[in-house]
């Protein structure tokens, strides 16, 4: 379904004599490695790339397209070798400026040094910096002509990146308050460009306390909410705007931009689904994908069990802490739904698709730990004895959480994506009650 939100500040149209001119933002996020379609058609980096030909052939040159961060991380590829050709096809997609997102740091911050080389087109993030506070990236905005309209596009990442990234990943880097930040280099923008653009990789409230402390900016273009959004985020006529992950989605944000006194006096927005059966694939990148999937397809296009049904995130969160409880023994397992990165479909399961929804590399962690010292994600909806000591399993990424806190666990060694594979082969059938 497409949908269409419209704001006019000063009439419809733009006339080049008046000084209004023109331009559209093509964008997409959280792309995470999704090669192919998934399993009703939609996504898949060569429909990515035609979708964004297909749109940028209507008005090249007024059209710029850019990504909100998160290019890595999600599936077989992109955990087996790294996120490197994940860089390497994106290149393809015909991606004008991208922001770095908090899983490019999900295979240590050095990686990211290599994706950095690998890309063919600038990244830009102003507010991650180093305890001398040096950028990560080379610059943090870049400057752009669009149709004559001069365009600046500032690169933000969300704040909370210390709690979504463990710290020997991180390494030295910190970001530094969102709003703020982008308020500080679009006030100084304001003498160069017509149209200053946030391009973040955030979370909701932070996109609004942009539009809200950043008077001088004028289009946010966000990611990292992976559903996206329904409806224009406005403030005074400002836009923000994001839309679903897996490249599921294509945005298309048209602008008329007074360029005489620098601000956006119409917009329309669009979000245009991407499906395999509205595109023919990109050859280019097609041919890369094959590639790149060959290398992996002994390992993971392996059936494995199948599903009665489709599950969905909110079912699989019970059904892998029924699996770690299996494996270890233990009295109580937790999950966080945040790791659970796709839905089972129904019919045949393959080792894929147990990947896709467990990309990372988490290890099941145990620990004992007495009820009244239970963390409160594990105390909500449970009758706990505050006395007993129970034996807990959760993924690494939470327990090493819980060790800063000062509870003992320990590595079991089993990543909890094996585990589950090994539960779905001795199960043989999944969701059948």
């Amino acid at each position: 379904m497409v949908l269409l939100s419209v704001l006019s500040a000063c009439g419809s149209g733009a006339s080049h004599d008046s000084g209004v001119r023109p331009i559209t933002i093509l964008h997409t996020n959280d792309l995470h490695a999704r090669f192919l379609p998934d399993s009703e058609g939609r996504g898949g980096f060569a429909y990515v790339a035609a979708a964004i030909q297909q749109e940028k052939a209507k008005s090249p040159e007024s059209t710029i397209v850019l990504h909100a961060g998160d290019f890595v991380q999600g599936t077989p590829v992109s955990s087996i070798f790294e996120g490197l050709p994940v860089w390497e096809v994106a290149n393809h997609l015909g991606i004008d400026v991208n922001t770095l997102g908090n899983h490019e740091f999900d295979y240590g911050w050095r990686k990211i040094r290599e994706f950095l080389a690998k890309a063919e087109f600038p990244t830009v993030t102003a507010n991650l910096v180093d305890g001398d506070g040096q950028l990560m990236t080379d610059e943090p905005y870049v400057i752009r002509e669009v149709n004559g309209v001069r365009v600046a596009i500032i690169g933000a990442l969300t704040a909370s990146l210390p709690g979504l990234t463990k710290t020997e990943y991180r390494g030295p880097w910190r970001t530094l308050p969102v709003a703020e930040t982008v308020q500080r280099y679009a006030a100084e923008l304001q003498h160069e460009v017509d149209l200053v653009v946030v391009l973040s990789h955030t979370f909701d409230d932070e996109d609004d306390e942009v539009l809200a402390k950043a008077p001088d900016v004028d289009v946010v273009i966000a990611g990292h909410n992976h559903g996206g959004q329904d409806e224009v985020k406005d403030h005074d006529g400002r836009p923000c705007v994001k839309v679903q992950a897996y490249g599921r989605e294509l945005g298309k944000l048209k602008l008329n931009v007074d360029t005489a006194n620098d601000r956006v006096v119409s917009y329309e927005w669009e979000r245009i689904p991407i499906t395999t059966s509205a595109y023919e694939p990109d050859a280019t990148v097609a041919k890369l994908v094959d590639e790149w999937e060959s290398k992996v397809a002994e390992i993971v296009d392996v059936p494995i069990g199948r599903s009665a049904r489709r599950l969905g995130g909110n079912e699989l969160q019970p059904l892998i802490e029924k699996v770690m409880r299996q494996a270890t023994g233990a009295d109580i397992a937790y999950m966080n739904r945040g790791g659970i990165r796709d839905r089972l479909p129904q019919g045949e399961i393959q080792a894929r698709h147990v990947w896709n929804i467990l990309p990372f590399g988490n290890t099941i962690y145990v620990g004992r730990v007495k009820g009244n010292a239970l963390p409160k994600e594990l105390r909500d909806g449970r009758s706990i004895n505050p006395r007993k000591e129970y034996v807990v399993a959760t993924n690494s990424f939470i327990g090493d959480r819980w060790v800063e806190r000062g509870l003992r666990f320990e590595d079991q060694g089993t990543l909890v994506r094996d585990a589950v594979i090994d539960w779905v082969k001795r199960e043989r059938v999944v969701g059948d009650h």
